[in-house]
């Protein structure tokens, strides 16, 4: 369903953790959708613009990153270990289409532009079906099996380097700000 997308919206918000409270919220949690976004765009990052702030702990505990590709594309990245609420949603624009991925619920859904010649287009789409699972355990088995069959796994070590490099250069920019 993603071919090009132009524009990438991230939001993960949850409530305050008993957890992981000696690290900045972009490495605790931003850093999976920093994984998510270069998988999907794999072009260069030409750009990064962050800000962050420390609320209840020392280290910052929210965070919005906008990140920009070569191909042109933009995401703009939130998160946040303060929200009351708890969102973990991405939504991809590209011409003539929009997809949104709720993670939490596990759910898809996908909009599309319909041209009719003569006619006025319509937006035709909705729930897209997926399996639902338990994301953690799907990792493991990913993992499990890659070793049994020797294979790389579907995130191999170096799409993880990948978005670490990304999330320490999104700390970066906060520092900067």
């Amino acid at each position: 369903m993603l071919r090009r997308p132009r524009f990438i919206e991230v939001h993960r918000l949850s409530g305050f953790p008993e957890r992981s409270l000696d690290i900045d919220v972009i490495f605790d949690v931003m850093i999976h959708d920093l994984d998510i976004i270069l998988a999907v765009d794999r072009s260069e990052i030409v750009g990064v613009e962050a800000i962050g702030v420390p609320v209840l702990t020392s280290k910052i505990d929210i965070c919005n990153a906008r990140v920009k590709f070569a191909s042109g594309a933009i995401a703009n990245i939130t998160a946040s270990r303060i929200s009351r609420d708890k969102v973990r949603k991405v939504r991809f624009f590209q011409r003539d289409s929009y997809v949104s991925v709720d993670y939490a619920a596990q759910e898809i859904e996908a909009w599309r532009l319909h041209r009719r010649p003569g006619e006025r287009p319509v937006i035709e789409g909705g729930p897209i079906a997926v399996t639902r699972d338990e994301p953690l355990r799907r990792e493991l088995v990913d993992f499990v099996e890659a070793i049994q069959a020797r294979r790389d796994p579907l995130v191999t070590g170096q799409d993880g380097v990948r978005a670490l490099a990304l999330a320490t250069r999104v700390a970066e920019a906060v520092d900067r700000g």
